[in-house]
């Protein structure tokens, strides 16, 4: 199951169960901001995943997946390429 644009496991999130935060899929704007660039981005283009993008991975979600302070080292680039692997 699809649980977010960029590919982060919102099941694994420990931020989730404080906002109550449903997965962006679900939910119109992030808890944590007024937008998320990578979430805009892949809908904009009616992806339901970053991983179905034809630019995958771009400059941006490399951005987010590699940030020094809240990336997790392409973790969530793995994960899409699993959903687009499953979705064949």
């Amino acid at each position: 199951m699809i649980e977010s644009r960029c590919g982060i496991l919102c099941g694994e999130c420990a931020y989730r169960e404080q906002p109550g935060c449903a997965g962006c899929t679900q939910i119109q704007k992030p808890f944590w901001g007024d937008s998320c660039p990578v979430k805009a981005c892949c809908e904009g283009k009616g992806h339901s995943h970053c991983g179905r993008c034809g630019e995958f991975p771009c400059a941006l979600l490399n951005q987010f997946a590699y940030d020094e302070h809240q990336g997790d080292g392409g973790k969530r680039i793995e994960q899409c390429k699993c959903w687009k692997e499953n979705e064949a």
